[in-house]
């Protein structure tokens, strides 16, 4: 099988490359790609030294089976098609492809692709880890509901967010975020749209929907940057479908793999990104009913965004299309 990883020098790209030995995905031959920027670098896999590859046109058409991608919305935008017309199957972890209607959305545990092109998007960050937490009540008593509100890591923004962060602790000026992000929280993650939204939160809004297979969900967001390096936090207001008590909402979380449930408060056990960072599943904790609506409860669930978020997810999909094929 030949493998192409594009953007492998970038925050995700480098934890794909993690990802890609994590999950022994068996590749006869690797190639990492990157900008011209970037290329020439050296990177280690499974104890074989690559050396980074600048992305061309040409090079899409280099009998790749698989291209995971992590660039960007405008590399994805232009070289996926060529990898696609050229027999590839591609994942991408870009925005660009999400919504696309003939364009599969997806997380593993959740829902599987139908291919009607060859490529595959991988979901929001944030979505991801809450869709996640939504899919065992969504099977269980059905979702009519959901408002979230998210504290996001600056490594979502990638190398640019964390030297913001690091950078502004001892007094410069941001470089990413439109105010400082040191000793701050910023309501703002991309650009604001004319309903007043963020692109983020519409991001999450739909994704929600398309992902469960469900538009008559109603799902709000409200997406908010913090001052921290690692995993993000999303607070879920969720209202149910059918009648539901705290405790049948709890139990539903349990002996589920990819889920651990932390939540007993009064002993101080709920996740917090120290427990989720650098790990592959999503933490539930703080689950208690919303005396304010009827069937309606509060899930807090953090999640590593560039593991979950990203690069495991987008190797996740590939691993199943391998064994799936």
């Amino acid at each position: 099988m030949k493998l192409a990883i594009v953007g492998a020098t970038g925050v995700v790209g480098t934890k794909m490359l993690e990802m890609v030995e994590q999950y022994k995905i068996p590749y006869n031959e690797l190639v990492l790609f990157s900008s011209k920027r970037s290329s020439g670098s050296e990177l280690e896999v499974n104890g074989e030294v690559f050396t980074v590859q600048e992305l061309t046109e040409d090079r899409t058409k280099d009998d790749f089976d698989y291209v995971i991608m992590s660039a960007g919305g405008s590399t994805s935008e232009k070289f996926a098609p060529l990898f696609e017309e050229s027999g590839s199957i591609v994942i991408d972890n870009s925005s660009f492809w999400r919504m696309h209607d003939d364009i599969d959305l997806i997380v593993p545990e959740i829902n599987t692709p139908t291919l009607n092109r060859k490529i595959i998007a991988n979901p929001n960050c944030s979505t991801i880890q809450s869709v996640i937490a939504l899919k065992p009540l969504y099977d269980a008593f059905g979702v009519k509901r959901v408002n979230y509100t998210t504290y996001q890591s600056v490594s979502g923004s990638g190398a640019g967010g964390i030297r913001d962060l690091e950078e502004g602790a001892k007094g410069a000026e941001p470089t990413t975020y439109p105010k400082p992000i040191y000793n701050n929280v910023i309501p703002q993650i991309d650009v604001f749209l004319d309903n007043g939204y963020t692109k983020e939160e519409v991001k999450m809004i739909d994704e929600t929907k398309k992902i469960l297979g469900d538009d008559s969900i109603n799902v709000t967001a409200t997406c908010v940057r913090v001052p921290v390096i690692s995993s993000h936090s999303v607070q879920i207001n969720v209202t149910l479908d059918k009648e539901a008590s705290e405790e049948e909402v709890r139990d539903t979380f349990k002996n589920i793999p990819h889920i651990v449930l932390m939540d007993n408060p009064a002993e101080g056990v709920y996740p917090t990104p120290f427990e989720a960072t650098n790990e592959n599943e999503i933490y539930v904790g703080r689950i208690r009913k919303d005396p304010t609506m009827a069937n309606t409860f509060h899930v807090w669930c953090v999640g590593d965004n560039i593991l979950k978020g990203a690069a495991q997810n987008t190797v996740q999909i590939l691993k199943s299309l391998i064994e799936n094929k």
